[in-house]
């Protein structure tokens, strides 16, 4: 039977579980805007950094689209940080009441921090005339951000004071890691697939000088690798009775068949636009499910639900 006190306490935490999934929604957002700046050949929009011209702070009439979807996509960064500097206050305020929060305050650090630190990233992009591996490294940092949101989504669903039951079978969370581990070299590659492509955000801008159909061959097998873990991941999950890992594992399993068949498509079109930014903001939901996906092979706890209200959580939880 759910108290008074449980739901309270569920209540005074649910502002925290809805500034985590802010966080990640926003830290998807910014791949996704980041990836329609690049496509519309945009990235110079603004031609400096961190005034937008030498003159002016913001976009101006005179340079048209570009400008305005480039500031916008810099603009955006100030609304990621509004979000992660509420996420961490609210947490740290928790440290100086009964039930403190200090498992989620890692997490939140890294976002507040990593802001700022994406963001001189993106004026190096600038400074450098996109040159692909300074890109490469700013999509890299935002999915180890989409990451990091997702562990504080993960984290913040869990009741104070309450740790899951860990997962005392070694395999599936060795298969996890192989599954995390291959996931980042799947992300990884596919950054240098777009750095040697034919997209490079401005007409002007340097690609790698790769072989592209070498290096998406390279990335095409890291993908089949993939699914092959998650596979077997999903099967273990499944003969141990593990019901929060084998759910986990089937969004994983569905988000890389999907990214894989955009992936497959896009290329034997030719890289249309289009598809090139659905597969970009496939990348970050497949790094959200990856880590999610390694999270539950270590601890036996429910997948995040992104609208899960809080007394409905403490409820759930107490009936365990």
């Amino acid at each position: 039977m759910t108290t008074t006190t449980e739901l309270d306490t569920a209540t005074s935490e649910r502002p925290i579980r809805r500034l985590a999934v802010a966080s990640l929604v926003s830290q998807i957002t910014i791949c996704l805007t980041g990836a329609i700046v690049r496509l519309t050949n945009s990235g110079l929009g603004c031609p400096e950094w961190p005034r937008c011209t030498a003159a002016s702070i913001t976009t101006t009439p005179a340079m048209g689209a570009h400008g305005v979807i480039e500031f916008g996509n810099r603009l955006l960064t100030f609304v990621l940080g509004a979000i992660a500097l509420a996420t961490f206050v609210t947490i740290a305020r928790t440290l100086r009441t009964a039930h403190p929060r200090r498992d989620l305050l890692t997490s939140a650090t890294i976002l507040l921090a990593g802001i700022p630190i994406q963001a001189v990233i993106g004026g190096i992009t600038v400074w450098t005339g996109l040159n692909p591996w300074v890109v490469m490294l700013h999509f890299n940092l935002s999915a180890m951000l989409v990451g990091t949101a997702t562990v504080l989504v993960r984290r913040s669903q869990r009741p104070r004071g309450q740790r899951p039951a860990r997962v005392t079978d070694p395999l599936p969370n060795r298969l996890g890691i192989a599954t995390l581990a291959t996931t980042c070299t799947v992300v990884y590659l596919g950054t240098i697939v777009t750095g040697t492509g034919p997209h490079a955000g401005d007409p002007s801008s340097p690609r790698t000088g790769f072989d592209l159909a070498n290096v998406s061959r390279i990335h095409g097998t890291t993908v089949i690798a993939l699914l092959a873990f998650t596979a077997a991941l999903y099967l273990v999950a499944r003969s141990l009775r593990l019901r929060h890992l084998a759910n986990a594992t089937a969004v994983l399993l569905a988000v890389e068949i999907v990214q894989g068949a955009v992936g497959i498509t896009q290329y034997l079109l030719e890289l249309p636009e289009l598809l090139v930014g659905v597969h970009v903001l496939g990348a970050a939901l497949l790094t959200a499910a990856a880590v999610n996906t390694f999270l539950a092979a270590r601890w036996d706890q429910p997948a995040p639900d992104l609208l899960l209200a809080g007394p409905t959580a403490t409820r759930e939880s107490a009936h365990r």
